[in-house]
């Protein structure tokens, strides 16, 4: 017997989401069956909302839930346990397994696709590598942002830039992703963490999670002004006198062309054979190519990173995470600032998508 759920449907053909009842089938092997508490809704989403398609979408890959039932070769998890689900593998270096991706069948007939798991429903069935195992007295709530807004920010600082204390920060975009990035800069011990955006009230929020001084991209140059903030030690000169200056790591998180150079720009250059260029990691999902200046990445001797969600470890890192909350180092109740039900998912995709979202949205079954 099956596990009947209500789950958003994005149509082939360019409309908005509908809700439709379905039967999920029993478990097999590897899948696992969860009744969900909550979900958060990611701004990637809107990009894949966007583009064509081939078939009808299920999304939303983040969520806190209930194990109900798993397949017969599922062996982390048990009925009952509560779990976070998150859309990054738990942990491939124990697997050569390729995790499956979720499929829904629809009354029509036809069958919808997720890019790897599906959440924007009230239960889903998703394969084990994307279920994290949580204490029993894990919030419902606020904990479903935990495995894609905070795995990614927090992810991208500690697994593929490696900040260390000391080592100076600027971050393209404080929305939900953004924020977790500043939160896990102060964390490490980061000095100065600049937040970078063209909202002042997310601005504001960055302060809030860390943030030790605040641009407003669209009053003034942020290159000009990380640049300013970020000196290099007096008379240290870069490639035929350069003056040093800039961040040891500036995160891209809007993944634009034009924050993508600012971000390149207002890193530290290097130092010939004394120490190499600043970092940039591309935290963002792009939408079309970069413009890479190739003579100024040679000469500044800069690193550019990308990263899928954070380069992170769940089965690590949301445990971590969730600590972080426990002893009130990550304040996941700001993060959340936007709560609806599942029959509001087009509005909450349109407040996204107009900028009204300061930190998070979450859908709450």
């Amino acid at each position: 017997m099956g596990t009947e759920a209500r789950v958003a449907v994005l149509p082939k053909e360019p409309g908005p989401l509908w809700i439709e009842t379905i039967e999920l089938p029993d478990p097999v092997g590897h899948q696992v069956v969860v009744k969900e508490f909550a979900s958060g809704i990611c701004h990637s989403q809107l990009h894949q909302m966007h583009r064509p398609r081939n078939s009808p979408l299920v999304l939303g890959h983040e969520a806190t839930g209930e194990v109900l039932a798993i397949g017969d070769e599922v062996t982390h998890v048990a009925p009952g346990d509560r779990v976070v689900l998150t859309f990054q593998p738990r942990d491939l270096r124990t697997t050569r397994r390729l995790p499956e991706i979720a499929t829904v069948e629809l009354g029509s007939g036809e069958t919808a696709h997720s890019p790897a798991i599906f959440t924007w429903s009230d239960h889903t069935i998703l394969d084990d590598q994307y279920v994290i195992p949580v204490a029993p007295d894990t919030p419902k709530d606020v904990t479903s942002i935990v495995g894609c807004a905070v795995l990614t920010g927090a992810g991208a600082v500690l697994r593929a830039g490696g900040v260390s204390s000391g080592q100076s920060v600027a971050v393209w975009g404080v929305g939900g992703v953004g924020l977790n990035a500043i939160a896990a800069a102060r964390m490490v011990g980061a000095t100065p963490i600049i937040a970078i955006d063209v909202d002042d009230e997310k601005l504001a929020l960055a302060q809030k999670f860390g943030a030790t001084h605040m641009i407003n991209g669209h009053e003034t140059d942020p290159v000009d002004q990380v640049r300013a903030l970020t000196p290099g030690a007096e008379g240290a000169h870069g490639f035929r006198g350069m003056p040093i200056a800039g961040v040891d790591f500036a995160f891209d998180v809007v993944a634009r062309p034009e924050t993508f150079l600012q971000a390149f720009r207002a890193t530290r250059n290097g130092r010939l054979a004394v120490h190499p260029g600043g970092t940039v990691v591309v935290v963002g999902v792009p939408q079309e190519n970069f413009e890479l200046p190739g003579p100024e990445m040679l000469i500044t001797e800069r690193t550019i990173v990308g990263t899928i969600g954070g380069t992170a470890v769940p089965d690590e890192d949301i445990p971590r995470f969730l600590r972080w909350y426990e002893n009130g180092d990550l304040d996941l109740d700001a993060l959340v600032t936007s709560r609806v039900g599942l029959d509001e998912i087009n509005e909450a995709t349109r407040m996204l998508e107009d900028g009204k979202v300061l930190g998070r949205s979450i859908i709450e079954f």
